[in-house]
């Protein structure tokens, strides 16, 4: 009588050891999981942050590169670069197809990107500073004295040329390469990359 008894309280306890095993194995096996679907969830995440940052990138330049190549004189006669700096340019393009040029301002201010517009008024025409309407174009740019936003370059570039010095000479611009530098992952190591795009000014070209 006091074996059976003996054995039951055995085999309950065994099972109670059991169900604790258990429970740890699913325990780690559950963690386990979720630290591997976290870590999926954070690389996609962190994939499509990058690209993100890329795709916008290069659709900026690739705006910036058609705005410049269309540059050409102002309204009033002004030369198509208006001011040229290494964080700065102020050029004249028609971007509305109405026959007018307006004046562009792309300039880099701490980490963001802007884009001013000002549409000519009056007869004879002017560029009203006032009236400049300024949107910004992107954020976290993080560009370098040795990675100037712009470069100039004269007539004689020739693919591998050296670019203007200061102080430049507008009239001698016939080329202007731009380049964005990102991070282009905020959340993780610095992974800096530049970007960069050549525009020669079509309506100005001369040897090119």
């Amino acid at each position: 009588m006091c074996s059976s008894l003996c054995n039951k309280k055995r085999e309950r306890g065994m099972t109670l050891v059991e169900v604790l095993v258990t429970t740890s194995i699913l325990g780690v096996v559950m963690i386990a999981v979720a630290a591997f679907q976290y870590n999926v969830i954070n690389y996609n995440r962190s994939t499509q942050i990058r690209l993100t940052n890329i795709q916008e990138a290069t659709s900026i330049l690739k705006v910036m590169a058609r705005e410049l190549r269309a540059s050409a004189i102002s309204a009033n006669g002004s030369y198509a670069i208006n001011a040229a700096a290494t964080s700065s340019l102020v050029f004249y393009a028609d971007t509305d197809n109405d026959g007018l040029p307006e004046q562009l301002r792309y300039y880099l201010s701490g980490n963001t990107l802007y884009r001013g517009l000002i549409k000519p008024t009056g007869s004879p025409s002017v560029y009203n500073p006032a009236q400049e309407s300024l949107k910004t174009i992107a954020t976290g740019i993080v560009n370098s004295p040795t990675t100037p936003l712009f470069e100039y370059y004269d007539g004689t570039y020739a693919g591998t040329s050296t670019a203007m010095t200061y102080p430049l000479v507008l009239t001698s611009i016939r080329l202007i390469k731009a380049n964005i530098t990102i991070d282009t992952d905020p959340n993780k190591s610095p992974v800096i990359k530049t970007f960069s795009t050549h525009a020669a000014l079509r309506n100005l070209k001369d040897n090119l």
